[in-house]
């Protein structure tokens, strides 16, 4: 790829400040990876952005499943019936999302973007049933609703955990700590899809991918203090994001019909 000198510094930075947005704010904030490896490393093909951004979101996601996991935090019948059937809508979108012109395609991953930030204004529910279980009626509910949430994940390269949280909570009535632990199976194995259907197409900056991986973890580490601090004024600061989310969706818009 014909990246500058100052590339790699440039996604390792990003990397930091994603996953320090991640730790501090949870989903959502991966979705600001194609922007900047676009707009600020100097990724210039959206298809590579997109897919370079979501092996890097796969990994971070894998990392942040560890520890969810090894708190019990992930109810993982539902989890893996919901990320099964989203799996196989993750590679078709992908597969579409290939065939699609870069520009528009940056325009429709801004309406994605600007989707992420209007949910994250909307208020969470707290509450919901610890002990949830996986019954047939809760199957029949799971895999549509995985299948749908796979197929934008693969089209946009995004985790898709803002889409995965409800749906799960919705459909089983599990609580947001469970659903927001659970859905990290489904963005391991959306991204991982989505990732390695770009990569067979070449369309995966490897060198950038590292450089956002080790950037993301340092930031994930360093947002684990700055999370507590922030935790009495959580709601605040999620809107602020928000509205940096629904920012920098207006700036991807205005970019994509001005190619």
């Amino acid at each position: 790829m014909d990246l500058t000198a100052y590339a790699l510094p440039l996604a390792v930075v990003g990397g930091a400040l994603i996953g320090l947005l991640l730790s501090m704010f949870g989903g959502g904030g991966s979705v600001l990876a194609t922007p900047l490896l676009l707009y600020v490393v100097g990724v210039r093909d959206p298809h590579v952005a997109i897919g370079t951004a979501a092996a890097a979101v796969a990994v971070n996601a894998a990392v942040g499943l560890g520890g969810q996991a090894r708190a019990g935090r992930v109810k993982w019948p539902c989890a893996l019936v919901f990320g099964g059937a989203g799996l196989a809508g993750s590679l078709v979108g992908a597969h579409l999302a290939k065939q699609m012109d870069g520009g528009r395609l940056l325009l429709w991953f801004a309406v994605a973007m600007a989707v992420v930030g209007v949910s994250m204004l909307a208020p969470r529910k707290q509450d919901g049933d610890p002990a949830v279980h996986l019954t047939p009626a809760l199957t029949l509910k799971l895999a549509p609703l995985g299948l749908g949430v796979g197929l934008a994940a693969g089209f946009f390269g995004i985790g898709g955990g803002f889409l995965i949280v409800p749906g799960l909570m919705a459909a089983t009535g599990m609580t947001l700590a469970n659903a927001a632990a659970s859905s990290l199976v489904s963005v391991v194995l959306f991204g991982a899809a989505t990732s390695l259907s770009y990569a067979a197409a070449g369309l995966v900056d490897w060198p950038v991918f590292a450089a956002l991986v080790a950037g993301g973890a340092g930031g994930a580490l360093a947002g684990i203090p700055l999370a507590r601090t922030l935790a009495k004024h959580a709601g605040a600061a999620r809107r602020i994001f928000a509205i940096m989310v629904l920012a920098t969706a207006a700036y991807v818009a205005w970019r994509a019909t001005h190619m």
